[in-house]
């Protein structure tokens, strides 16, 4: 049995993860059984929606149980099988949680990684949960045309930067919020947003005003609290609200409270709705193909936080809400 170096989660955070609420252990994993496989690491994700993962109460998942190896999206190569689907050498993406070596179910596998010419790694990113949330959910619920304004907040993030750039490339100017003046110049010199606009820098309300004359006809929402309590005004008729994160809210209990948002929604004919990749992974495939496409064809851009060896796991969550990733945040684990 090799031995196996795993980050468990050993404490409940409340609010967001610290390093403290996990520990590093190495232990001998058993050999693969019947319908199992052992895969070998080379990057671990690191998400925003971790936090959601590990929240008592969970959210849209079940918790991950304390004493339990973190879950995480992987990528990793096939050591050995026992499942006719894939065989040794197969590069896997998959649950297989935050450790060096995984034996998995062979349920735990999404998709085989395609050999397309682009680094594995994209497949935890832009070709990942984060680029295909974007897609699925700039496409199917924002729904922006020609002569629309979009608006993304958390915009040079790993979901925020696809989504603007998914914006633009189906006809419609895009307005990005992001912390700090080195993501703002981001926001316009990689990802190619009309605008950029600072949340840290007073004058966030005039600062949409000038970027959108005309209101906003989508808005792509990562965070909630005050920044969509500035947008939430600003809505254009007929607008729609993609509420895909809420970074911005530092905890669940006691249940967050803000502006009553009604009366923007009745008035302007507005229409919201909440959004989980997981309800929409028939969608998938499609996605990943059209986004590899803009890829090579330079319409779509990226940007990788790369974080090397296991022990950058148990503060990553925390640098994330830290604001210390220029893209998305990735652990490699080997070659």
């Amino acid at each position: 049995m090799a031995v196996n170096r795993k980050v468990l989660l050993t404490s409940r955070p409340k609010g967001i993860a610290q390093a403290e609420n996990f520990a590093i252990i190495s232990r001998a994993d058993p050999a693969p059984e019947a319908g199992e496989l052992r895969v070998q690491n080379l990057f671990l994700s690191v998400e925003p929606a971790m936090r959601g993962w590990i929240a008592d109460p969970g959210n849209y998942a079940e918790p991950v149980p304390v004493g339990s190896v973190m879950r995480a999206l992987c990528v990793g190569r096939v050591l050995e099988s026992k499942t006719p689907e894939y065989a040794v050498g197969d590069l896997l993406f998959g649950w297989f949680g935050w450790q060096e070596e995984a034996v998995v179910a062979s349920d735990a596998v999404i998709r085989k990684v395609p050999d397309n010419g682009l680094s594995p790694s994209l497949a935890l990113g832009v070709l990942g949960i984060n680029g295909v949330t974007a897609h699925v959910g700039m496409s199917a619920i924002g729904q922006p045309g020609p002569n629309d304004t979009v608006v993304v907040s958390t915009a040079a993030g790993s979901v925020g930067s696809a989504a603007g750039q998914i914006a633009r490339i189906m006809g419609a100017g895009t307005v990005g919020i992001a912390g700090g003046p080195d993501k703002v110049r981001q926001c316009v010199e990689t990802f190619g947003y009309d605008a950029a606009i600072d949340y840290r820098v007073d004058g966030l309300a005039a600062a949409l005003d000038a970027a959108c004359p005309n209101g906003i006809n989508v808005y792509f929402d990562n965070v909630a609290g005050q920044i969509s309590d500035t947008v939430y005004p600003r809505l254009a008729i007929g607008a729609r609200v993609v509420v895909c994160g809420t970074a911005s809210i530092p905890q669940w209990d006691p249940w967050p409270v803000g502006p009553r948002i009604e009366r923007h929604l009745l008035t302007k004919r507005a229409r919201m709705q909440g959004f989980v990749i997981f309800d929409h992974m028939d969608k998938w495939d499609s996605a990943v193909d059209q986004l590899s496409g803009w890829i090579r064809e330079g319409k779509l851009h990226y940007a990788e936080d790369m974080l090397d060896g296991i022990d950058a796991c148990p503060d990553a969550i925390a640098g994330l809400y830290r604001g210390e990733n220029m893209g998305k945040r990735i652990i490699r684990i080997a070659d």
